[in-house]
C-alpha cells in the first residue's frame, strides 16, 4: 500500500514538472481539453435538437387528433349531445337528493342526553363509595340468597379500572335516577373460590376457574341497600323494578347483565373484553 502511494505521487511529481519545465506539453494538454469540450458541446446540441424535434411531432400529433375529434363532434353533434345527458342526469339526480338528505341533520334532536353517560365519555373519573360493614352481608336474607358471601371480596381496587369505571357510573345513575342504592356482593373471585363455588352444584354457578369473568376483575355480584340493609330477594317487588332498571342502566354502559342469560343472575354484570379469556 505504501509502495503504490509512493508510486502514485512520482508519477504525480513527474507530470506537474513537465507541464512547468516544458511549453509543449502544456500546449498539448489544453488542446486535449479544448477538443473534449468541444465534443461535449456538439453532443448537448445534438440531444437538445433531437428534443425538440420530438416534441414538434408530439404537437403536431396532438393538433391532428384534436381536429379530428372537433370534426367528429361537429359532424355528430346530436349524439354527442344525448350522451353528454345520459352521463349528467344520473350525477346530478344524486347529488338533489343528497342535498334533501342533509336537511334532517340540522333538525333539534327530541331525545335527552344522559349526562352520565356523557360524563363517562369525557373520562370523568369516579370514587369509589365508602363500604358497608361486614355485618350487613351476614344476614339470614343474605346468607339464604348468597352461600358463602361473608368471606367474597368487595375490594373495588381489584376490579379492571375500565369495567370499575363504568360500574361506578351506573351506581351513580341508579342512585340519581332511580333513587336505588347499590352495593358489590363479590367483585373480584379467586380461583380457588371459583372451583369451590362450582363444586356446591350449577344452582350457585357453571362456571369452573378461569372460566368466570370474575378472576379477571371485570365482572360483580351487586346487590340493593334499602334502610341500611342488604335487599336481594327477587320476591321483593321493589328489589325486582331495581333489577330491571339496573339491567338497563348497565346495558347502555356497554356492560353484560345476567338477567338475559337462561339461568338469570339479575345481580351479575360483566364486561367481556376481547383476548382477555381463554377459553378452553
Amino acid at each position: 500500500m505504501l509502495f503504490l502511494a509512493v508510486a502514485l505521487y512520482f508519477l504525480l511529481a513527474c507530470l506537474i514538472s513537465w507541464l512547468v519545465l516544458f511549453p509543449s506539453g502544456r500546449t498539448l494538454v489544453l488542446r486535449a481539453l479544448a477538443g473534449t469540450g468541444n465534443r461535449l458541446q456538439r453532443g448537448w446540441r445534438a440531444a437538445a435538437q433531437r428534443e425538440s424535434r420530438r416534441l414538434d411531432a408530439i404537437g403536431r400529433s396532438s393538433g391532428a387528433s384534436l381536429r379530428e375529434v372537433g370534426d367528429f363532434m361537429r359532424r355528430h353533434y346530436l349524439l354527442c349531445l344525448g350522451g353528454a345527458l345520459l352521463l349528467a342526469v344520473p350525477p346530478l339526480v344524486a347529488w338533489m337528493s343528497a342535498g334533501h338528505a342533509q336537511l334532517s341533520d340540522y333538525e333539534e334532536s327530541p331525545r335527552s342526553v344522559n349526562t352520565q353517560v356523557a360524563a363517562l365519555l369525557e373520562g370523568e373519573q369516579l370514587v369509589p363509595p365508602p363500604p358497608l360493614p361486614p355485618l350487613a352481608f351476614a344476614s339470614a336474607e343474605v346468607q339464604q340468597e348468597r352461600p358463602m358471601i361473608v368471606s367474597a371480596s368487595r375490594d373495588w381496587a381489584l376490579l379492571n379500572v375500565v369495567y370499575q369505571q363504568r360500574l361506578l357510573h351506573v351506581f351513580r345513575i341508579m342512585k340519581e335516577r332511580h333513587g336505588y342504592d347499590m352495593a358489590i356482593l363479590e367483585g373480584y373471585r379467586s380461583p380457588q373460590r371459583q372451583d369451590m363455588l362450582a363444586a356446591m352444584g350449577p344452582g350457585v354457578t357453571n362456571a369452573a376457574a378461569f372460566q368466570s369473568w370474575h378472576q379477571y376483575g371485570l365482572a360483580a355480584d351487586c346487590a340493593f341497600v334499602r334502610n341500611g340493609r342488604i335487599v336481594i330477594s327477587e320476591k321483593d317487588p321493589w328489589a325486582m323494578r331495581g333489577y330491571q332498571l339496573y339491567g338497563e342502566v348497565a346495558e347502555s354502559m356497554g356492560l353484560t347483565w345476567g338477567g338475559r342469560w337462561k339461568m338469570q343472575d339479575l345481580g351479575h354484570t360483566e364486561l367481556r373484553m376481547p383476548g382477555v379469556m381463554k377459553r378452553r
